[in-house]
Protein backbone atom coordinates (compact mmCIF):
# COMPACT_ATOMS: atom_id res chain seq x y z
CA UNK A 1 0.00 0.00 0.00
CA UNK A 2 1.41 3.14 -1.17
CA UNK A 3 2.18 6.01 1.68
CA UNK A 4 -0.19 9.00 0.97
CA UNK A 5 2.05 11.67 2.54
CA UNK A 6 4.12 10.92 -1.18
CA UNK A 7 2.85 12.58 -3.91
CA UNK A 8 1.57 10.52 -7.11
CA UNK A 9 3.82 11.62 -10.60
CA UNK A 10 2.73 14.74 -12.31
CA UNK A 11 0.34 15.51 -8.77
CA UNK A 12 1.10 18.74 -6.41
CA UNK A 13 3.36 18.20 -3.50
CA UNK A 14 1.80 17.44 -0.35
CA UNK A 15 1.09 20.25 2.28
CA UNK A 16 3.45 20.44 5.03
CA UNK A 17 2.52 20.96 8.58
CA UNK A 18 4.06 21.72 11.83
CA UNK A 19 2.36 20.46 14.86
CA UNK A 20 4.25 22.24 18.31
CA UNK A 21 3.25 20.64 21.62
CA UNK A 22 4.94 20.34 24.76
CA UNK A 23 2.87 16.87 25.27
CA UNK A 24 4.21 13.61 22.71
CA UNK A 25 1.46 11.91 23.07
CA UNK A 26 -0.77 15.15 22.06
CA UNK A 27 2.18 15.74 18.84
CA UNK A 28 1.38 11.77 18.46
CA UNK A 29 -2.37 11.69 18.13
CA UNK A 30 -1.80 15.30 15.58
CA UNK A 31 0.61 13.36 13.80
CA UNK A 32 -1.40 10.51 12.80
CA UNK A 33 -4.55 12.27 12.13
CA UNK A 34 -3.03 14.23 9.53
CA UNK A 35 -0.46 12.08 7.79
CA UNK A 36 -3.84 9.84 6.98
CA UNK A 37 -5.12 12.84 4.77
CA UNK A 38 -1.72 12.98 2.84
CA UNK A 39 -0.01 15.81 4.58
CA UNK A 40 3.60 16.02 5.50
CA UNK A 41 4.00 15.84 8.79
CA UNK A 42 6.98 17.87 11.74
CA UNK A 43 7.08 17.95 15.15
CA UNK A 44 8.57 20.43 17.78
CA UNK A 45 8.69 19.72 21.65
CA UNK A 46 9.02 23.56 22.36
CA UNK A 47 8.57 26.78 20.26
CA UNK A 48 12.40 27.18 19.88
CA UNK A 49 12.91 23.90 18.64
CA UNK A 50 9.61 25.29 16.09
CA UNK A 51 11.79 28.19 15.07
CA UNK A 52 15.06 26.12 14.59
CA UNK A 53 12.79 23.84 12.32
CA UNK A 54 11.67 26.64 10.19
CA UNK A 55 14.82 28.17 9.22
CA UNK A 56 15.48 25.07 7.08
CA UNK A 57 12.39 23.52 6.28
CA UNK A 58 9.69 26.41 5.46
CA UNK A 59 6.21 24.92 6.12
CA UNK A 60 2.65 25.90 4.76
CA UNK A 61 0.78 25.38 8.06
CA UNK A 62 1.46 25.28 12.18
CA UNK A 63 -0.56 24.05 14.56
CA UNK A 64 0.46 24.60 18.37
CA UNK A 65 -0.37 24.74 21.42
CA UNK A 66 -1.07 27.67 23.70
CA UNK A 67 0.42 26.05 27.11
CA UNK A 68 4.25 25.84 26.40
CA UNK A 69 6.92 26.21 28.83
CA UNK A 70 9.90 29.48 27.96
CA UNK A 71 8.13 30.11 24.94
CA UNK A 72 4.12 29.71 25.08
CA UNK A 73 1.77 29.90 21.92
CA UNK A 74 1.01 33.39 21.67
CA UNK A 75 4.99 34.16 21.90
CA UNK A 76 5.86 31.43 19.13
CA UNK A 77 3.15 32.65 16.63
CA UNK A 78 4.25 35.84 16.89
CA UNK A 79 7.57 35.33 16.17
CA UNK A 80 6.24 33.43 12.86
CA UNK A 81 4.00 36.01 11.95
CA UNK A 82 7.09 38.09 12.00
CA UNK A 83 9.48 35.70 10.54
CA UNK A 84 7.54 33.55 7.67
CA UNK A 85 3.96 35.68 7.16
CA UNK A 86 2.57 33.57 4.85
CA UNK A 87 2.93 29.89 7.10
CA UNK A 88 -0.73 29.61 8.18
CA UNK A 89 -1.31 29.53 12.11
CA UNK A 90 -3.68 27.73 14.31
CA UNK A 91 -3.84 27.91 17.87
CA UNK A 92 -4.65 25.00 20.51
CA UNK A 93 -6.00 26.02 23.69
CA UNK A 94 -6.67 24.05 26.92
CA UNK A 95 -7.75 26.71 29.48
CA UNK A 96 -10.44 28.99 29.22
CA UNK A 97 -7.89 32.09 29.68
CA UNK A 98 -9.75 35.00 27.17
CA UNK A 99 -6.77 37.64 27.86
CA UNK A 100 -4.01 34.87 26.08
CA UNK A 101 -6.59 33.81 23.55
CA UNK A 102 -6.79 37.61 22.99
CA UNK A 103 -2.94 38.34 22.54
CA UNK A 104 -2.28 35.53 20.68
CA UNK A 105 -4.74 36.71 17.94
CA UNK A 106 -3.66 39.99 18.22
CA UNK A 107 0.30 39.52 18.18
CA UNK A 108 0.55 36.13 16.36
CA UNK A 109 -2.47 37.07 14.19
CA UNK A 110 -3.74 33.64 14.26
CA UNK A 111 -6.17 31.80 11.65
CA UNK A 112 -8.30 30.34 13.73
CA UNK A 113 -8.45 28.88 17.78
CA UNK A 114 -9.50 25.75 19.12
CA UNK A 115 -10.14 24.59 22.27
CA UNK A 116 -8.78 21.23 23.41
CA UNK A 117 -9.97 18.00 23.57
CA UNK A 118 -10.95 18.96 19.75
CA UNK A 119 -12.91 17.23 17.76
CA UNK A 120 -10.75 15.47 14.84
CA UNK A 121 -13.52 16.32 12.12
CA UNK A 122 -13.40 19.77 13.08
CA UNK A 123 -10.10 20.53 12.85
CA UNK A 124 -9.48 18.66 9.65
CA UNK A 125 -11.69 20.63 8.46
CA UNK A 126 -10.43 24.07 9.61
CA UNK A 127 -6.82 22.43 8.07
CA UNK A 128 -8.42 21.57 4.78
CA UNK A 129 -10.39 25.39 4.52
CA UNK A 130 -7.00 26.91 5.73
CA UNK A 131 -4.90 25.22 3.10
CA UNK A 132 -7.42 25.50 0.11
CA UNK A 133 -7.65 29.06 0.62
CA UNK A 134 -3.83 29.28 0.84
CA UNK A 135 -3.61 27.15 -2.94
CA UNK A 136 -6.20 29.64 -4.31
CA UNK A 137 -3.99 32.75 -3.00
CA UNK A 138 -0.89 31.51 -4.13
CA UNK A 139 -3.00 30.60 -7.74
CA UNK A 140 -4.50 34.07 -7.84
CA UNK A 141 -1.15 35.63 -7.34
CA UNK A 142 0.48 33.14 -9.82
CA UNK A 143 -2.22 34.67 -12.52
CA UNK A 144 -2.15 37.93 -11.37
CA UNK A 145 1.92 37.83 -12.06
CA UNK A 146 1.02 36.15 -15.36
CA UNK A 147 -1.46 38.45 -16.73
CA UNK A 148 0.97 41.54 -15.41
CA UNK A 149 3.97 39.38 -17.77
CA UNK A 150 1.76 38.75 -20.76
CA UNK A 151 0.58 42.39 -20.30
CA UNK A 152 3.88 43.38 -20.68
CA UNK A 153 4.98 41.06 -23.00
CA UNK A 154 1.74 42.61 -24.99
CA UNK A 155 3.46 46.11 -25.00
CA UNK A 156 6.51 45.43 -26.05
CA UNK A 157 4.87 43.49 -29.00
CA UNK A 158 2.83 46.11 -29.63
CA UNK A 159 5.48 48.82 -29.81
CA UNK A 160 7.45 46.81 -31.97
CA UNK A 161 4.43 46.36 -34.20
CA UNK A 162 4.50 49.55 -34.46
CA UNK A 163 7.91 50.37 -34.68
CA UNK A 164 7.51 48.27 -37.64
CA UNK A 165 4.39 49.46 -39.18
CA UNK A 166 6.21 52.63 -38.62
CA UNK A 167 9.75 51.59 -40.75
CA UNK A 168 7.91 49.45 -43.56
CA UNK A 169 5.06 52.80 -44.03
CA UNK A 170 8.23 54.82 -44.06
CA UNK A 171 10.00 52.11 -46.86
CA UNK A 172 7.25 51.77 -48.75
CA UNK A 173 6.59 55.56 -48.66
CA UNK A 174 10.64 55.97 -49.98
CA UNK A 175 10.06 53.09 -52.79
CA UNK A 176 6.82 54.81 -53.74
CA UNK A 177 8.20 58.01 -54.56
CA UNK A 178 11.37 56.26 -55.81
CA UNK A 179 8.79 54.58 -58.50
CA UNK A 180 7.13 58.05 -59.05
CA UNK A 181 10.28 59.92 -59.44
CA UNK A 182 11.43 57.24 -62.09
CA UNK A 183 8.27 56.84 -64.07
CA UNK A 184 8.41 60.85 -64.40
CA UNK A 185 12.09 60.60 -65.56
CA UNK A 186 11.33 57.15 -68.17
CA UNK A 187 8.24 59.64 -69.30
CA UNK A 188 10.72 62.67 -69.58
CA UNK A 189 13.29 60.41 -71.52
CA UNK A 190 10.70 58.65 -73.30
CA UNK A 191 9.22 62.59 -74.82
CA UNK A 192 12.51 63.91 -75.93
CA UNK A 193 12.79 61.11 -78.75
CA UNK A 194 10.37 62.89 -81.06
CA UNK A 195 12.41 66.14 -80.08
CA UNK A 196 15.95 64.25 -80.92
CA UNK A 197 14.52 64.11 -84.55
CA UNK A 198 14.32 68.18 -85.20
CA UNK A 199 17.04 70.56 -83.17
CA UNK A 200 13.59 72.88 -83.41
CA UNK A 201 11.03 70.76 -81.19
CA UNK A 202 14.11 70.44 -78.39
CA UNK A 203 12.22 71.64 -75.19
CA UNK A 204 9.07 71.89 -76.28
CA UNK A 205 7.22 69.21 -74.93
CA UNK A 206 8.80 69.88 -71.14
CA UNK A 207 7.80 73.80 -72.06
CA UNK A 208 3.93 73.15 -73.12
CA UNK A 209 4.22 70.27 -70.33
CA UNK A 210 4.89 72.93 -67.43
CA UNK A 211 2.48 76.10 -69.11
CA UNK A 212 -0.24 73.47 -69.18
CA UNK A 213 -0.08 72.48 -65.45
CA UNK A 214 0.37 76.26 -64.38
CA UNK A 215 -2.83 76.83 -66.12
CA UNK A 216 -4.12 73.50 -64.54
CA UNK A 217 -3.70 74.86 -61.10
CA UNK A 218 -4.49 78.50 -61.70
CA UNK A 219 -8.13 76.71 -62.82
CA UNK A 220 -8.29 74.96 -59.66
CA UNK A 221 -8.48 71.33 -60.94
CA UNK A 222 -7.32 68.52 -58.76
CA UNK A 223 -3.98 66.98 -58.25
CA UNK A 224 -4.67 64.10 -59.94
CA UNK A 225 -6.11 66.13 -63.43
CA UNK A 226 -3.01 68.28 -63.02
CA UNK A 227 -1.07 65.43 -63.00
CA UNK A 228 -2.98 63.54 -66.10
CA UNK A 229 -2.44 67.24 -67.78
CA UNK A 230 1.13 67.28 -66.82
CA UNK A 231 1.94 63.61 -68.26
CA UNK A 232 -0.31 64.46 -71.69
CA UNK A 233 1.95 67.26 -72.07
CA UNK A 234 5.41 65.83 -72.05
CA UNK A 235 3.76 63.02 -74.81
CA UNK A 236 1.17 64.93 -76.80
CA UNK A 237 3.58 64.42 -79.72
CA UNK A 238 4.59 60.32 -79.58
CA UNK A 239 2.04 59.88 -82.06
CA UNK A 240 4.16 61.87 -84.80
CA UNK A 241 7.15 59.22 -84.60
CA UNK A 242 6.24 57.83 -87.54
CA UNK A 243 5.65 61.19 -89.34
CA UNK A 244 8.87 61.39 -92.09
CA UNK A 245 11.65 64.31 -90.59
CA UNK A 246 10.75 66.51 -92.83
CA UNK A 247 6.99 67.05 -91.73
CA UNK A 248 8.88 67.64 -87.63
CA UNK A 249 10.76 70.53 -88.79
CA UNK A 250 7.79 72.38 -91.09
CA UNK A 251 5.60 74.97 -90.44
CA UNK A 252 1.90 73.51 -90.64
CA UNK A 253 0.74 76.25 -92.98
CA UNK A 254 3.22 74.46 -95.73
CA UNK A 255 1.61 71.35 -95.55
CA UNK A 256 0.48 69.48 -98.76
CA UNK A 257 -2.53 67.90 -98.49
CA UNK A 258 -1.34 64.62 -98.22
CA UNK A 259 1.18 65.47 -95.55
CA UNK A 260 -2.26 67.14 -93.71
CA UNK A 261 -3.33 63.96 -93.75
CA UNK A 262 -1.01 62.31 -92.13
CA UNK A 263 -0.32 64.92 -89.50
CA UNK A 264 -3.93 64.97 -88.47
CA UNK A 265 -3.78 60.90 -87.31
CA UNK A 266 -1.10 61.76 -84.77
CA UNK A 267 -3.17 62.64 -81.78
CA UNK A 268 -4.94 59.05 -82.22
CA UNK A 269 -2.02 57.10 -82.37
CA UNK A 270 -0.63 59.18 -79.75
CA UNK A 271 -3.58 58.21 -77.78
CA UNK A 272 -3.27 54.11 -78.66
CA UNK A 273 0.42 53.94 -77.83
CA UNK A 274 -0.30 55.37 -74.25
CA UNK A 275 -3.35 53.17 -73.43
CA UNK A 276 -1.59 50.00 -72.69
CA UNK A 277 -0.31 51.84 -69.32
CA UNK A 278 -3.10 52.36 -66.99
CA UNK A 279 -1.29 55.47 -64.87
CA UNK A 280 -1.41 57.21 -68.67
CA UNK A 281 -4.96 56.44 -69.80
CA UNK A 282 -6.18 59.95 -68.58
CA UNK A 283 -3.25 61.62 -70.26
CA UNK A 284 -4.40 59.47 -73.48
CA UNK A 285 -7.81 61.13 -73.39
CA UNK A 286 -6.26 64.49 -73.53
CA UNK A 287 -3.61 63.65 -76.11
CA UNK A 288 -6.27 62.45 -78.51
CA UNK A 289 -8.48 65.97 -78.48
CA UNK A 290 -5.75 68.16 -78.08
CA UNK A 291 -5.87 69.62 -81.22
CA UNK A 292 -9.61 70.43 -81.05
CA UNK A 293 -10.93 73.52 -81.02
CA UNK A 294 -13.84 75.07 -79.05
CA UNK A 295 -15.32 75.97 -82.47
CA UNK A 296 -15.62 72.78 -83.46
CA UNK A 297 -13.54 73.26 -86.14
CA UNK A 298 -10.50 70.83 -85.00
CA UNK A 299 -9.93 67.31 -85.43
CA UNK A 300 -9.91 64.11 -84.64
CA UNK A 301 -13.74 64.27 -83.91
CA UNK A 302 -14.31 67.95 -84.61
CA UNK A 303 -15.35 68.16 -81.11
CA UNK A 304 -16.68 71.48 -79.50
CA UNK A 305 -17.22 73.75 -76.23
CA UNK A 306 -17.33 71.89 -73.05
CA UNK A 307 -17.70 68.55 -74.98
CA UNK A 308 -13.52 68.70 -75.27
CA UNK A 309 -12.24 67.44 -72.23
CA UNK A 310 -10.41 70.22 -69.71
CA UNK A 311 -7.05 68.59 -70.02
CA UNK A 312 -7.61 68.81 -74.32
CA UNK A 313 -8.82 72.49 -74.49
CA UNK A 314 -5.51 73.42 -71.46
CA UNK A 315 -3.02 71.90 -73.48
CA UNK A 316 -4.27 73.11 -77.03
CA UNK A 317 -3.50 77.25 -75.47
CA UNK A 318 -0.09 75.67 -73.85
CA UNK A 319 1.01 73.64 -77.16
CA UNK A 320 0.11 76.29 -79.73
CA UNK A 321 1.45 79.03 -77.40
CA UNK A 322 4.84 77.24 -77.87
CA UNK A 323 4.34 76.13 -81.40
CA UNK A 324 4.05 79.87 -82.25
CA UNK A 325 7.23 80.56 -81.13
CA UNK A 326 9.63 77.96 -82.08
CA UNK A 327 7.82 77.95 -86.07
CA UNK A 328 5.80 75.01 -85.89
CA UNK A 329 2.56 76.56 -86.31
CA UNK A 330 3.46 79.69 -88.48
CA UNK A 331 5.51 80.87 -91.28
CA UNK A 332 7.56 82.77 -88.93
CA UNK A 333 9.06 83.22 -85.03
CA UNK A 334 6.87 84.72 -83.25
CA UNK A 335 8.04 86.72 -80.39
CA UNK A 336 6.32 85.75 -76.96
CA UNK A 337 4.32 88.69 -76.97
CA UNK A 338 3.34 88.49 -80.49
CA UNK A 339 2.10 84.69 -79.71
CA UNK A 340 0.44 85.84 -76.34
CA UNK A 341 -1.67 88.34 -77.71
CA UNK A 342 -2.67 85.82 -80.68
CA UNK A 343 -4.09 82.96 -78.82
CA UNK A 344 -5.62 86.17 -76.83
CA UNK A 345 -7.49 87.00 -79.95
CA UNK A 346 -8.72 83.66 -80.31
CA UNK A 347 -10.23 83.71 -76.81
CA UNK A 348 -14.10 81.30 -77.40
CA UNK A 349 -13.25 80.95 -81.06
CA UNK A 350 -10.37 78.23 -80.77
CA UNK A 351 -10.00 78.08 -77.35
CA UNK A 352 -11.91 77.82 -73.83
CA UNK A 353 -12.54 81.32 -72.77
CA UNK A 354 -11.69 80.56 -69.32
CA UNK A 355 -8.48 78.59 -70.16
CA UNK A 356 -7.39 81.54 -72.21
CA UNK A 357 -7.68 83.67 -69.27
CA UNK A 358 -5.68 81.50 -67.06
CA UNK A 359 -3.12 81.16 -69.72
CA UNK A 360 -2.83 84.74 -69.39
CA UNK A 361 -2.44 84.79 -65.99
CA UNK A 362 -0.19 81.87 -65.35
CA UNK A 363 2.23 83.14 -69.12
CA UNK A 364 2.31 86.64 -67.25
CA UNK A 365 4.59 85.10 -64.42
CA UNK A 366 6.56 82.23 -66.14
CA UNK A 367 9.22 83.48 -65.23
CA UNK A 368 9.14 83.92 -61.65
CA UNK A 369 10.81 81.40 -59.81
CA UNK A 370 9.38 78.96 -57.83
CA UNK A 371 9.52 79.00 -54.11
CA UNK A 372 11.34 76.23 -52.21
CA UNK A 373 14.35 76.41 -54.62
CA UNK A 374 17.57 77.97 -55.45
CA UNK A 375 20.01 78.04 -58.37
CA UNK A 376 22.99 76.28 -57.55
CA UNK A 377 26.52 75.73 -59.63
CA UNK A 378 28.12 72.86 -60.46
CA UNK A 379 31.27 73.47 -58.27
CA UNK A 380 28.42 73.75 -55.32
CA UNK A 381 27.01 70.54 -55.93
CA UNK A 382 27.25 67.94 -53.29
CA UNK A 383 25.22 64.70 -52.52
CA UNK A 384 21.65 64.37 -51.42
CA UNK A 385 20.88 67.75 -52.78
CA UNK A 386 17.54 67.00 -54.75
CA UNK A 387 17.20 68.33 -58.23
CA UNK A 388 14.35 71.10 -58.46
CA UNK A 389 14.28 71.63 -62.35
CA UNK A 390 15.03 69.23 -64.91
CA UNK A 391 18.77 69.55 -66.26
CA UNK A 392 18.59 70.67 -70.05
CA UNK A 393 20.97 70.99 -72.52
CA UNK A 394 21.93 73.88 -74.68
CA UNK A 395 19.33 72.33 -77.13
CA UNK A 396 16.71 71.81 -74.42
CA UNK A 397 17.53 67.76 -74.48
CA UNK A 398 16.93 66.43 -71.11
CA UNK A 399 20.05 65.61 -69.20
CA UNK A 400 18.76 64.75 -65.83
CA UNK A 401 14.82 64.97 -64.43
CA UNK A 402 13.79 66.95 -61.74
CA UNK A 403 13.38 65.14 -58.13
CA UNK A 404 16.73 63.02 -58.36
CA UNK A 405 18.71 63.24 -55.64
CA UNK A 406 22.38 63.78 -56.63
CA UNK A 407 25.80 61.14 -55.56
CA UNK A 408 29.27 61.93 -56.19
CA UNK A 409 28.77 59.82 -59.66
CA UNK A 410 26.16 62.50 -60.95
CA UNK A 411 27.83 65.60 -59.92
CA UNK A 412 31.07 64.38 -61.44
CA UNK A 413 29.51 63.43 -64.75
CA UNK A 414 27.20 66.87 -64.22
CA UNK A 415 30.90 68.75 -63.88
CA UNK A 416 32.22 67.25 -66.98
CA UNK A 417 29.19 67.69 -68.96
CA UNK A 418 29.52 71.63 -68.13
CA UNK A 419 33.22 71.62 -68.55
CA UNK A 420 33.14 69.86 -71.64
CA UNK A 421 30.36 72.44 -73.21
CA UNK A 422 32.21 75.49 -72.06
CA UNK A 423 28.57 77.33 -70.98
CA UNK A 424 26.22 78.04 -68.19
CA UNK A 425 23.94 75.21 -67.53
CA UNK A 426 21.19 75.98 -64.88
CA UNK A 427 20.84 73.85 -62.01
CA UNK A 428 18.48 74.44 -59.23
CA UNK A 429 18.07 72.45 -56.10
CA UNK A 430 15.32 72.32 -53.49
CA UNK A 431 15.73 74.39 -50.57
CA UNK A 432 13.26 72.23 -48.98
CA UNK A 433 11.80 68.61 -49.14
CA UNK A 434 8.33 68.07 -50.70
CA UNK A 435 5.82 66.89 -48.14
CA UNK A 436 4.39 63.22 -48.73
Amino acid sequence: MSDPSVPECGSSPPRRVLCVDDEQNILSSLRRLFRLQGYQIQTAVSGADGLKLLETEPVDLIVSDMRMPEMDGAQFLEQVRLRWPDTIRILLTGYADIASTVDAINKGEIYRYIAKPWNDDDLLMVVRHALEGKSLKREKERLEALTAAQNEALKDLNANLELKVMERTVALRQSHDKLKTSFLTSIKVFANLIELRGPALAGHSRRVADLARKIATIMNLSAAECQDIFLAGLLHDIGKIGLPDTLLTKAVPNFTGDELGLYRKHPAKGEQALMALAELRGAAEIVRSHHERYDGQGFPEGLSGLAIPIGARILAVANDFDGLQIGTLSMRHLHVDDARKLIAESRGKRYDPAVVDAFLQASGGMALESKGEEQVSPANLHPDMVLARDILSRDGVLLLAADHVLDVSLIRQIREYVGTEGGATPIFIRTQRRSS
